[in-house]
């Protein structure tokens, strides 16, 4: 933007013409001069300037600027008049600084418009993804507790489980929305298989590939949950013998890969009720609300079978503490080996 403006006042001054590439540096250095410093300050005013309100900020901000800026032409037109050996000009110095009061002002508030579009884009997807998350209904819970009423007299040890496993869900369901390591939304997943379990008995059946060192990576909370109670209620509980689930989670070409398998009964023809559309479309939006496009989300029956296929971006750092991690198991087993 300093480049622009130095750009602008040698046309403004000299038109195209005379355009000078040596009074455009000179202009720019000047320009330069006043910008950095200006930028040190506010950057060092900023953790003060948070705790005022927004005009008593600006009007700091301002004064700031219009002091260095004061300050470096100052200097400027000092060391001219003395290397020309002429006296000093005030005008000359009046009419910098007005031009560069101007400009600064544009400036502050083209930065406090974006500040505030960011903002508001920010309480607008926090707001978003808390809306899809309140949406996560668990199908499961009238079940559970007619589940939680039969043990109560037969199993009171059982019973304490399940509701605790009940608390987790719904202590994960009301959280603020955010990140969270992988291994944590997979126990929170097991254990809502877990009380399904107690509804369905020996027909649900699971099967967990995990690849090391992948514990510590985040990912959306609640997310592994709605894909599994889409797997349960529309495969295996819609099967008399039941069926596995099967859920395969690994790292490749710096993204995490989910994979959920489940049994289809023979007669359905397209595993996709209203309720599990909505499911499905609620997930994407999440994922879309965290990732932008940087996510990919598929479903699709193949075989008598219904799998969900989710890839999600690793970032650098989480890609190499996950190498880092990988290679000291690698070597911790060769050790035990040898």
């Amino acid at each position: 933007m300093g480049e622009l403006l130095a750009l602008v006042l040698v046309l403004a001054l000299d038109g195209l013409r005379e355009f000078s590439w040596q009074r455009l540096g000179l202009v720019s250095l000047v320009i330069q001069w006043v910008i950095l410093p200006s930028a040190a300050v506010l950057c060092h005013l900023r953790p003060h300037l948070a705790k005022l309100s927004h005009k008593c900020a600006g009007a700091i901000s301002f004064s700031a600027v219009l002091a260095v800026l004061g300050i470096v032409m100052g200097m400027q037109r000092y060391l001219r008049a003395l290397l020309l050996q002429a006296g000093f000009d005030w005008w000359g110095l009046a009419s910098d600084c007005l031009l560069g009061a101007i400009c600064a002002g544009v400036v502050l508030r083209y930065a406090y418009l974006q500040q505030q579009l960011y903002n508001q884009q920010q309480a607008e997807l926090g707001a978003r993804i808390e809306a899809l998350q309140s949406r996560i209904r668990p199908h499961f819970l009238f079940n559970s507790m007619n589940s939680l009423a039969s043990l109560i007299a037969v199993d009171p040890d059982r019973a304490e489980r399940l509701v605790e496993d009940l608390c987790a869900m719904f202590r994960a369901s009301l959280a603020d929305p955010k990140l969270v390591p992988l291994q944590q939304e997979i126990n929170l997943a097991q254990r809502y298989l877990e009380i399904e379990a107690l509804r369905l008995g020996e027909r649900l059946k699971q099967q967990w590939q995990l690849e090391q060192g992948l514990e510590e990576i985040q990912l959306p909370s609640m997310l592994l949950q709605p894909l599994l109670e889409n797997a349960v209620l529309h495969g295996v509980a819609q099967l008399r013998e039941g069926g596995t689930i099967t859920v395969n989670l690994a790292a490749k070409d710096g993204a995490l890969k989910i994979s959920i398998d489940n049994p289809l009964p023979r007669e359905t023809v397209r595993p996709s009720s209203e309720g599990n559309g909505m499911a499905m479309e609620n997930i994407r939006q999440r994922l879309a609300a965290y990732y932008g496009d940087r996510f990919k989300f598929t479903a699709y029956r193949e075989g008598g079978h219904y799998r969900v296929a989710v890839q999600l971006p690793l970032f650098p750092r989480e890609a190499a503490r996950r190498d880092i991690k990988a290679a000291a198991n690698s070597t911790r087993q060769a050790e035990v080996m040898e």
